[in-house]
């Protein structure tokens, strides 16, 4: 009887055994066998990818550049580029990266223009004061493309500032027959019109506002330019004139990272030497290396200097020092020329 139990044990125990191997056995089949369905399948893939490619590389060296010609649509363009987070500093002026040789170089490039401009302005812009003539200047020469917006009146000019200053540019283009916006905090009503002329209670910031602060602690309405061109659903300016009294470094370096430097046709920039700005920290040398780094950041988007002027009637300050006879402040006029209008 023992011996008939000890049996029993050892054929179910072969019989378990068994029936585990024929498991594994068929688990291993099935697995394998989608393997080499899949690997079938890659491979035919890449045979038919392969003809493919041939075949398209065969009908691309039959056709020339002077075959080819665009769709009835032509792709769509991105706006504006991705966005950066810091701007790219040039290298020191000099080894020493002292006050002196930066201040030089600086200075020396704001007062030398790249191009000529054969054709500052026309009749309709000429003011009774010969110093402000000369201080906001436009380039109309037929080579850039604002004498031609202006001429058929599809011209838009953004003016930003702070409320105060004569708008005697703005009107005067107005009176031409372009669409001109102005962004002033310090008028009543949110918005108004007077003809081709738009008064907006806005003040433009290197930044939009902070979400998180209650609306009635916030100064004013302030928004990025960015965010006010996508608001008015405008995607280029013509003319950007900027008059912000220090804040001009930060906005413009915001202009910049968020690629609407290339949207714009001509850029008229107050900038203001006599302290760093608003936000713009580092030592002295530093700062007026951030501020040559930014101007050349126009040039690299294909914008070069065709006007500068200083108020003989400024401070000669250059953060707060008399250097080289420097003025607290210059009107630039920069010329985008790859700029295509809209």
């Amino acid at each position: 009887m023992l011996k008939e139990r000890v049996n029993r044990c050892v054929l179910l125990r072969v019989c378990v055994l068994l029936c585990m191997l024929c498991v594994c056995a068929h688990v291993y089949v099935e697995f394998k066998g989608s393997d080499l369905k899949s690997q079938k399948s890659s491979n035919h893939l890449q045979q038919d990818t392969k003809r493919w490619d041939t075949k398209r590389s065969e009908a691309a060296s039959k056709l020339s550049l002077s075959d080819w010609k665009p769709t009835c649509c032509p792709p769509v363009q991105q706006h504006r580029k991705s966005l950066r987070w810091k701007i790219e500093l040039e290298p020191w002026a000099s080894e020493r990266h002292n006050l002196e040789d930066e201040a030089l170089r600086f200075i020396k490039y704001i007062t030398t223009p790249q191009v000529s401009c054969e054709n500052p302005g026309f009749p309709v812009l000429h003011n009774g004061d010969e110093d402000v003539q000369r201080s906001w200047v436009l380039c109309l020469d037929n080579r850039f493309s604002l004498a031609q917006c202006i001429n058929t009146k599809h011209c838009r000019v953004y003016s930003v500032g702070l409320g105060g200053e004569d708008k005697w540019l703005e009107r005067a283009l107005a009176k031409a027959g372009c669409e001109v916006h102005c962004f002033d905090p310090s008028i009543k009503e949110a918005h108004l019109q007077d003809s081709h002329m738009w008064l907006h209670r806005l003040s433009v910031d290197w930044r939009d506002p902070n979400p998180a602060i209650p609306a009635q602690r916030q100064h004013g309405s302030t928004k990025k330019l960015a965010t006010i061109l996508n608001d008015f659903g405008h995607r280029q300016v013509d003319v950007l004139k900027l008059d912000m009294e220090s804040a001009e470094w930060k906005i413009l370096e915001n202009l910049v990272l968020e690629g609407v430097v290339p949207s714009v046709g001509l850029l008229l920039l107050e900038v203001h030497v006599h302290w760093a700005g608003f936000e713009v920290g580092g030592d002295e040398p530093s700062v007026v290396r951030y501020w040559f780094s930014l101007l050349r950041e126009l040039e690299r988007s294909h914008f070069r200097l065709y006007h500068s002027y200083n108020d003989p009637a400024k401070p000669r300050l250059f953060l707060h020092k008399n250097l080289r006879n420097a003025s607290s402040a210059y009107i630039l006029g920069w010329v985008n020329t790859r700029y295509s209008p809209h």
